[in-house]
């Protein structure tokens, strides 16, 4: 081993050593350029594409959100901050027509969105570029049907959301004038991101509390609940025994009350 670096050491004041070395590493890191040239990144096109997207976003937020939601999105005494909530959460808010709302005191409803799809996708991502937050669903990575298990939705509904959502999904009252919404006919990749960011009086529900397949399985729970056929009739709601009690209650008291007033009447 020393006799070898001996012999080495007599070139290193070879005359050509220099240029030689410097010859191998301009190899060397051109060697290494073109191999971090060729791994897989965003293309220039599709830069440009998101890039343009960002910026019709921005337009479309300092036109239509600023007013309430600040200038920079940094939020007002009116409107949250909505830097970090990512795309899934305006997604979610604009795709549903929670938003843009005119009172802010109010919970906010489910209605006809007013922006659409390539509008809610632009303003998506200009929040998204503000700060790192959960990305944006789109159906096809919601493969409920297949990956989601019906029985194991229906304890996790049940353990989760029955205490909000009723145990049929239906809805149900909260505190303070608020309520849980129904679940019924709301896209999948609606409770999906409600699930990932926490819709107003919602818990987020991460990874760690709920996996992504449990999150699937809840959907097909739920989508299952909305498709199943009411055999006794009127369904009221789904809420139970309660409101069909009072129901009948109603109606039968009422009846009586009828039928006293029509002997009276014919009394007479």
């Amino acid at each position: 081993m020393n006799q070898a670096l001996r012999k080495l050491s007599k070139y290193r004041r070879h005359r050509f050593a220099g240029p030689a070395l410097l010859i191998v590493a301009l190899i060397t890191l051109g060697t290494t350029f073109q191999v971090a040239s060729a791994l897989p990144g965003p293309s220039r096109m599709e830069t440009t594409v998101q890039s343009t997207l960002i910026k019709e976003g921005k337009r479309i937020f300092n036109q239509g959100c600023s007013s309430c939601h600040g200038l920079n999105a940094e939020g007002s005494s009116i409107a949250p901050a909505l830097i970090g909530v990512g795309a899934a959460s305006v997604d979610f808010q604009v795709g549903t027509g929670r938003m843009p709302m005119a009172d802010m005191s109010q919970q906010a409803m489910r209605k006809t969105p007013i922006y659409n799809a390539e509008q809610t996708a632009a303003l998506a991502a200009y929040v998204a570029s503000l700060a790192p937050g959960p990305d944006s669903i789109n159906e096809a990575q919601i493969a409920f049907e297949r990956d989601g298990n019906t029985a194991e939705g229906g304890q996790l509904f049940r353990t989760n959301c029955a205490m909000c959502h009723n145990f049929a999904g239906q809805g149900g009252a909260l505190t303070r004038g608020k309520y849980a919404p129904t679940l019924m006919g709301v896209d999948a990749k609606y409770i999906y991101e409600a699930m990932i960011t926490g819709p107003q009086s919602m818990p987020v529900f991460s990874d760690k509390t709920i996996t992504p397949e449990e999150k699937l399985s809840i959907i097909k729970w739920i989508k299952a609940a909305e498709n199943e056929p009411n055999l006794g009739g009127a369904s009221l709601g789904r809420v139970g025994p309660v409101t069909e009690g009072l129901l009948v209650w109603t109606l039968g008291l009422g009846l009586l009350i009828g039928i006293s007033v029509w002997l009276t009447a014919k009394a007479r």
